[in-house]
Formats: C-alpha cells, structure tokens, sequence
C-alpha cells in the first residue's frame, strides 16, 4: 500500500440526486496512489451512484472531489476524464455497430504512457483473437475485457471498474483479479465497486462499507477476518 501523504482522490461530504430522490448523504473516502480501494454495499447502497458523482455523470451533486490536488465537483465528465480518471459501467457500454478493434480504439488519448495494443493484447489475448467480430457478439466476460482495455489505451491512471465480475463464470472472475493485480503492480490506482466480496478480498487494499448513501465502516485488507461478523451483517452473506 502507498504511503503518500496526500490521496490521489478525496472524496468529502459528497451528496447527489438523481431528480429529486436525494441518493448520496455526505460520502467521505479517500484513494492512495497505486491502492485498490473498494465499495462494498447491497444493492441500492450508493455505490454506483459514488462513482458516477465522481465521474460527473450525476447532474447534481454537492461537495468536494479532489484529484490529483484539482477540485473537479464542479467539472464535467468529459473534462474530468481528460485528467485521467477512466469509468468503466457495469453495463460495458460496447457499441454493437461496431467491431472489436473498432471499440477499442474508440475513446481518444488523453494523456501519454497509455498500453499499445501489444501490450493489451498480452493482457488480454481473447480480445486479438476476437477483433474483427461485432462487439456484442462477444461473451460476457470477453466484453468486460474490452471495455477494461479501451480505457487502457488512453493514458487514464486512476481506474474506476462497476462491478467487473458481475454474471460471470468463476474462471474469467480469476482473469480480471490477475488483471487488477497486473495494473496495480504496474502503477495504476483502481476504485472497485464489486458484490462479489469475495473476489474484492482477493484484490483490495481497503474497504469502504456504503450504506443509504453514507460511507458506515472502513477497514484494511489485513483486518478482514476480524470484521468477518460485521460485513455478514452489512452484506447479508
């Protein structure tokens, strides 16, 4: 784990509607250069919602967000992800009237030492196999290695990944930990939302608990087991 002094992200105080239903409730969290931090939560806890107010994707929102010593709360999400932070939904987001490559190449550069496609290839060797089928013709789980690698391409160090396991088949959830761990061990810093708290306790520095839209309890990876009690009960597994 990092131990620089100042967060590559801080998070304070962060509220956000959708409409007129008030979602987040003064979130507080902060990301080290190089961790893996993840939002543990049931469903409907605000997490997705935590990533996308960071993202600028959430019309209102109040509070700070910090990057990189810039406050970005009030930016919007296309210049937001020009400093390099990367969002990759739950949803993937492949463009069907698109092919593989065609997808990967999409999303422009925005800053340099991004992964050539050599690079991504090694990464992720299903997805050359694959580059001139239509983009959702691809499994669920060589999808989700796409839109991890279209991000890789563009120079983003600060990675936030929406529930990467989701419906996936327990080999490919092995991949994309070793693809986490990869990143990480390369220097990428990676916000994870994941259900899967299994697979997060395999990748994870720390743990952010997030409930009715409030960050509840936090934790590092190294006190796990004595909080196994206290997650069951947030979690209900």
């Amino acid at each position: 784990m990092s131990n620089a002094a100042t967060p590559v992200l801080s998070v304070k105080n962060l509220e956000a509607w959708y409409g007129e239903s008030h979602i987040l409730h003064g979130i507080d969290f902060d990301v080290r250069q190089g961790e893996v931090v993840t939002l543990l939560g049931r469903n409907g806890a605000g997490k997705t919602s935590t990533l996308k107010s960071i993202m600028g994707i959430m019309t209102k929102r109040t509070g700070s967000v910090v990057f990189e010593g810039k406050e970005i709360i009030r930016l919007p999400s296309d210049k937001i992800a020009r400093l390099g932070v990367a969002f990759c939904p739950e949803e993937r987001g492949i463009f069907a009237s698109l092919d593989v490559k065609e997808n990967l190449l999409l999303p422009p550069i925005i800053r340099s030492g991004g992964m050539t496609l050599d690079q991504i290839f090694e990464l992720f060797p299903n997805i050359k196999e694959r580059l001139g089928s239509q983009g959702t013709k691809l499994s669920g789980g060589e999808q989700q290695m796409l839109a991890i690698a279209r991000i890789l391409r563009t120079g983003a160090r600060f990675l936030m990944l929406d529930e990467p396991t989701e419906g996936l088949a327990p080999v490919i959830i092995q991949q994309i930990g070793r693809t986490i761990a990869r990143l990480k061990s390369e220097g990428f810093t990676i916000l994870l939302v994941e259900q899967n708290f299994r697979f997060a306790s395999t990748v994870a520095d720390r743990f952010y608990v997030v409930e009715h839209g409030n960050i509840i309890d936090a934790f590092a990876n190294s006190e796990l087991q004595a909080n196994m009690e206290k997650l069951h009960t947030y979690l209900g597994v």
